[in-house]
């Protein structure tokens, strides 16, 4: 595809490096030349000096004949105005906007959105995609990543295997035997090996899982719980639920995500703040029941005095990825339970992978699938990058009947598909139009098996241990006027 990213900051660097590992051709506009010239060295792509709002600048990157616009500059402001130039000058068909300060309320107000107001077909807002994937991690303590497909009804969950858990150690075949009812399939496992990066295991029925292990699992959303316990819970002891939360850093996301705990209810929240002009600001925002303080999440002394032995989930989420390691290496030190740092750099985020952090959470992976959904072919409903950017998991729908679609009709086994790729599950029964199914009709979630036949608007989850493998899988359910 051709590509336009308006703003070289470390949105627009992190979707270009994504989007040009993956053969598309990228432009990239911003006012600062600086930042263009380190983006043209790293990367294969084109930089534009210019205000992205500039018709004439949208010309020099090439909108005449782009496919997909993403304007993802510091202002939103900056953002809608480019959308909507690009739709009315260069009618350029698919238009994305990072909108940070009202994400949520433009996307429900559609008259705002649409061809009469800014032109903007997808609002992304990362700060929100940061505070929904880390609310899931709250919500489900054991695992390191928690994705979700079909709507929610279906998730990609991902686990630190523990000795004493009941399937560790188990063979995958056995597993299936001892839980037949439950619905879910491991279909990836990175085992760490000394002095080599975790490697990526295929999973047949002969594979074991070994304790500390990372296991992917694919199942459906109310079975996740079971699916934890089977691979973590040590002698069927569950893990301690989240109650008490320390957030250290309360900018956008350490506010959203405080405000939203809040709204749950059921957890003893501390925001620690170095700015006391923020401090201020935050304690008038957030509700009176959490606690804001000012200080250094990485003062021991602090930490101690706030009882950091006794918090559940420590969360640096600050803009410095320097003060989120060593503040969540110190917190987990002095015995915090589970701690979680913020980190950009994916260079840093590589080096922290299987330290005494437990969660190492990059902020554009966790909105980079809202991006990829668009670049990829055929009607795919849901992206997700996993393993900084390595692997993929992949919501695609089946059209078409049994003469012109490669899987309509077919069996698993009948399917040609990469050895590496796994077909995880379906979801069957949800409505065509993406509206609500009936109440007396719930979706199925269907593990399959070689004998299963993939119906027409079936949804179907693969896990892609590389990216490269998602042509081969966008062919076999491309639907064609020409294949009998």
């Amino acid at each position: 595809m051709k590509i336009i990213i308006l703003g070289a900051g470390r949105v627009g660097y992190s979707v270009a490096d994504s989007l040009v590992s993956e053969k598309n051709d990228i432009t990239v506009i911003d006012t600062d030349a600086e930042r263009l010239r380190d983006l043209e060295a790293r990367f294969d792509l084109r930089g534009v000096v210019g205000n992205g709002i500039d018709p004439q600048v949208l010309a020099e990157a090439g909108a005449r004949d782009t496919d997909l616009l993403i304007a993802c500059a510091a202002q939103d402001e900056t953002n809608l105005v480019c959308c909507k130039v690009a739709q009315l000058m260069f009618n350029i068909p698919t238009r994305i906007a990072r909108v940070r300060s009202s994400g949520l309320e433009l996307e429900r107000n559609q008259a705002l959105l649409g061809k009469e107001g800014f032109g903007v077909d997808r609002v992304i807002c990362p700060e929100e995609s940061l505070t929904r994937y880390i609310g899931k991690l709250v919500e489900y303590p054991e695992a390191l990543q928690v994705r979700e497909f079909a709507g929610g009804r279906a998730c990609l969950v991902s686990v630190r295997a523990r000795p004493g858990a009941p399937m560790v150690g188990m063979r995958i075949a056995t597993m299936r035997e001892t839980a037949p009812d439950v619905a879910m399939r491991i279909v990836a496992i990175y085992r760490r090996f000394p002095d080599e990066p975790d490697r990526f295991l295929p999973c047949d029925g002969a594979t074991r899982v070994e304790p500390g292990d990372e296991v992917f699992v694919l199942s459906a959303r109310e079975q996740i719980p079971q699916v934890l316990a089977a691979l973590y819970h040590q002698n069927g002891h569950p893990a301690r639920p989240v109650r008490r939360i320390m957030i250290a850093g309360g900018g956008r996301v350490g506010l959203r995500l405080a405000r939203q705990l809040a709204q749950r209810g059921g957890f003893h929240i501390k925001v620690v703040e170095e700015s006391a002009e923020r401090c201020v600001a935050l304690a008038a925002e957030l509700p009176s029941d959490i606690l804001v303080l000012q200080g250094d999440a990485t003062d021991e002394d602090l930490l101690g005095d706030e009882s950091i032995e006794e918090v559940d989930l420590f969360l640096a989420l600050t803009d410095d990825d320097e003060d989120n390691i060593m503040a969540s290496l110190l917190a987990k030190r002095m015995g915090a339970s589970r701690v979680l740092a913020l980190i950009n750099r994916r260079t840093y985020a590589d080096l922290m992978h299987g330290t005494q952090i437990d969660i190492a959470l990059s902020p554009a992976q966790a909105m980079l699938g809202e991006l990829l959904a668009y670049v990829r072919r055929g009607d795919v409903q849901a992206v997700h990058s996993l393993r900084r950017g390595v692997a993929e998991a992949l919501e695609i729908v089946a059209r078409g009947d049994r003469k012109n679609s490669r899987v309509v009709g077919r069996k698993v086994s009948e399917i040609h598909l990469p050895a590496e790729v796994h077909m995880g599950l379906i979801v069957r029964g949800l409505p065509e139009d993406g509206g609500e199914p009936p109440a007396d009709a719930p979706p199925q979630v269907i593990i399959p098996r070689s004998h299963t036949v993939i119906e027409s608007n079936d949804h179907v989850v693969f896990f892609l241990p590389h990216k490269r493998l998602v042509r081969e899988v966008e062919k076999q359910f491309r639907v064609s006027a020409t294949f009998f």
